[in-house]
């Protein structure tokens, strides 16, 4: 990536913001069981430590804070206690979701520094998503909550690739980007642009 394509994976509709975890990572997975649930969690803990991060078993003040949640139709949110303390408006973002057939939505929570405090993930299992093997939707998944990307970052091309074998990993660009976002020398949040700079000059 250049640097100009760097920018453009942090630029939103309020300009160039990027936040990363300063936190430990601590998931939770919902929706799911059994093998599948096995292979999401190492899925994400593959992508966190690739991005030179760390997990724990429990955060002292959230108890966990990557909560995925798997759903069969966006009316299931409306049935999970306390949903609405943590994603604000809910009532006015389910009709949202309905209305446009999303099969995704995610949502931080940040701390006062600007770094990623939480992450919820929802997914709407059907159509491409529910084709989705789940070590691949794991990894997609980690990867879209380490970073605060913006909405542009993956939406032509995947953050995966193919290895040889075939199987599923990321890409080697996204891979190096993560770990210049969480060299130890970078700031956990920035809003100038020139941010991408340095973050391309790492990933060299």
């Amino acid at each position: 990536m250049n640097p100009e394509d760097v920018e453009a994976c942090f630029t939103t509709p309020r300009g160039y913001r990027f936040a990363r975890w300063a936190r430990p990572v601590v998931p939770v997975v919902f929706g799911v069981e059994g093998p599948s649930l096995d292979v999401l969690k190492q899925a994400i803990e593959a992508t966190v430590f690739a991005a030179g991060h760390r997990m724990a078993e429990t955060d002292p003040e959230l108890g966990a804070n990557l909560m995925i949640f798997f759903l069969r139709d966006w009316q299931e949110l409306a049935a999970l206690d306390n949903l609405g303390q943590m994603i604000p408006d809910l009532d006015r973002l389910l009709p949202r979701l309905e209305a446009e057939r999303a099969l995704q939505y995610r949502a931080f929570r940040f701390e006062a520094s600007g770094a990623i405090q939480a992450s919820f993930v929802f997914l709407r299992m059907a159509g491409a998503l529910a084709a989705q093997p789940a070590a691949e939707l794991g990894l997609e998944q980690a990867v879209k909550s380490m970073l605060l990307w913006g909405p542009g970052a993956f939406a032509d091309r995947s953050p995966l690739a193919r290895a040889e074998g075939g199987e599923a990993v990321l890409r080697a660009d996204v891979a190096a980007l993560l770990r210049a976002a969480y060299d130890p020398v970078m700031p956990e949040a920035a809003e100038d642009p020139s941010h991408a700079l340095r973050l391309a000059a790492r990933m060299r």
